[in-house]
């Protein structure tokens, strides 16, 4: 592959010149986000309790200055109202980015939905959606693209490490829409600290970026760029200490935008590498409830993860910045293997 093609020359100014705009977009519309976020008061209220809905000392220790402090919530709306923005404008494309543009706008939207009752729920640090209807709504979003994905763009195989394109047929459905859930949850889980996220999935979507340009989807990398742009300006501000929170309307929305960026990249099998910390996060979740439900011990001072290392006395930059680290990291040992195994 010539890098040095006009086609690719002028694909690369497109990605650039898409990112920045997304950046410098997303910067402008802050401040307008922020004024009405203070003005109407959309604070972020903070869960003080676990699934079971029982005490958690801990977390709550942790992060009482934040339960004191009013931060506002859906800034997520900035991220995707850019992107939707910007790819209707000048990315739209029926194979490639069609159905991300779907997915970060119809999750971001249920996310708002979330984020309001969330807001609306008088400070009982509980709001929010009942999990089993956000749970159902997600679910359908995802078995609705899973059917684009198998009758319409007739995907129905799977690239396995060493072993090529392998046809799995109608099982392609369940696989998307578990990549799609689990992904989703994933960074929504993640999304715990100042600026922990924006990190994490700049660095993913920066390694799908360039898987995607070398296969010649041009379209999915240009998504990935306008992507990044938004969320690194998020972050921007997001960074400790944090001037608001994405939200669900942003967590959810991107999470599941990474794992349908990784399908239409038939890179699935690499994604939970590419996405290290996530899986950390969540499996961290997953083991806790686990261990106490068996044996009535914690297996970790408080979870998610990121919390546990916070109760040892890492201060939350630390933590946010040695997740990046080791998210950076995961994403370059994912992007190799990507292209060892083709």
């Amino acid at each position: 592959m010539n890098i040095t093609s006009p086609e690719m020359i002028s694909q690369l100014l497109k990605i650039g010149l898409l990112s920045s705009a997304s950046f410098a977009i997303a910067l402008l519309v802050t401040p307008v986000f922020t004024h009405f976020a203070y003005r109407y008061e959309w604070w972020k209220k903070i869960r003080g309790t676990d699934m079971n809905g029982k005490e958690t000392p801990v977390f709550n220790k942790l992060h009482k200055e934040k339960h004191k402090r009013n931060i506002p919530t859906m800034a997520g709306v900035i991220i995707w109202g850019t992107v939707l923005f910007l790819t209707l404008l000048f990315n739209l494309d029926r194979a490639q980015t069609w159905l991300p543009l779907f997915t970060i706008t119809a999750v971001g939207l249920l996310g708002i939905v979330d984020d309001v009752v969330n807001v609306k729920s008088g400070g009982n640090g509980v709001g929010g959606l009942k999990a089993k209807i956000k749970m159902s709504w997600l679910l359908l979003i995802a078995f609705a693209g899973a059917m684009w994905f198998y009758f319409k763009l007739d995907y129905n195989s799977l690239s396995v490490p060493f072993a090529g394109n392998v046809h799995i047929g109608w099982l392609y459905v369940p696989l998307f829409v578990l990549v799609f859930v689990s992904s989703a949850n994933a960074v929504n889980i993640t999304d715990g600290l100042d600026g922990l996220s924006g990190g994490l999935l700049s660095a993913s979507f920066l390694t799908f970026l360039v898987i995607a340009f070398f296969q010649g989807n041009y379209g999915i990398a240009a998504f990935c760029g306008t992507l990044i742009g938004a969320i690194l300006a998020y972050t921007w501000f997001n960074i400790y200490p944090a001037r608001f929170f994405m939200g669900d309307t942003g967590a959810v929305s991107l999470g599941a935008t990474l794992g349908v960026v990784a399908i239409l990249t038939n890179s699935v099998l690499v994604l939970p590498i590419i996405g290290f910390v996530f899986v950390v996060e969540t499996l961290s979740v997953i083991l806790q409830l686990f261990a106490k439900k068996f044996t009535g011990k914690k297996l970790f001072l408080s979870t998610p993860i990121h919390h546990h290392f916070e109760a040892r006395g890492w201060p939350e930059t630390k933590v946010t910045m040695r997740f990046w680290i080791i998210g950076a990291i995961a994403a370059v040992l994912g992007l190799i293997l990507r292209f060892i195994y083709g």
